[in-house]
């Protein structure tokens, strides 16, 4: 299997590659902005130098793939929504079903409130909602498509590896989940890919 990985630098990104390289005999296609942040997943990754918001770089780095890997952050502005349906074109033109990306529990269902989302509502601590807006926007999107998505949506997320224990519901956070490392989000992430779980599902993940 070989897997297109975007957010490759990033925390969850990151860890997620070094997971696959020491552990599955999958190859991997990373997208990196620049040839300096290379070092990070060279030797453990084809790398692509490029833009996710350019189609023409997410065609690049899908060539020859059969899944794709998204731990894409906000970065502060419209990254994630401005890529994501350049993947879903990408996607759709190679013919490459699955798709399995990384949001945040604030675009869980609401608990508390029924028919909004957890940012929301009370349940979310955060003051600012721009991230999970944009998270949000990525999963309608996804949504309205015919593909094989996946959104694993981690609560407050600390560096740390893979602790084990960690509890999941589909579409909510379980209750009472305060947190969950960096290395078990990578880790499930691995594992959905894997066990090709949890089809056309948010998933909401902690301890």
């Amino acid at each position: 299997m070989k897997v297109a990985v975007f957010g490759a630098t990033g925390r969850v990104g990151n860890s997620f590659i070094n997971l696959v390289h020491a552990h599955k005999s999958w190859n991997l296609n990373a997208l990196v902005r620049n040839t300096s942040q290379a070092g990070m997943v060279s030797g453990k990754a084809g790398i692509v130098e490029g833009n996710a918001k350019s189609l023409k770089d997410v065609r690049t780095v899908l060539t020859g793939c059969d899944v794709v890997f998204s731990a894409l952050n906000t970065d502060k502005n419209d990254t994630l929504s401005k890529a994501v349906p350049l993947i879903i074109t990408a996607m759709k033109e190679r013919e490459i079903k699955r798709i399995v990306t990384v949001g945040t529990a604030g675009i869980l269902d609401s608990r508390l409130e029924k028919g909004k989302y957890r940012f929301q509502t009370s349940e979310s601590k955060r003051k600012s909602t721009f991230a999970a807006e944009e998270h949000l926007k990525a999963y309608q999107i996804l949504k309205e498509s015919n593909l094989d998505w996946t959104i694993i949506c981690p609560t407050y997320l600390p560096d740390g590896d893979a602790l084990g224990g960690v509890r999941y519901e589909k579409n909510l956070l379980p209750e009472n989940g305060k947190k969950i490392t960096v290395g078990d989000t990578a880790n499930f992430a691995v594992e959905v890919i894997e066990q090709k779980q949890f089809i056309r599902s948010r998933v909401g993940i902690c301890y």
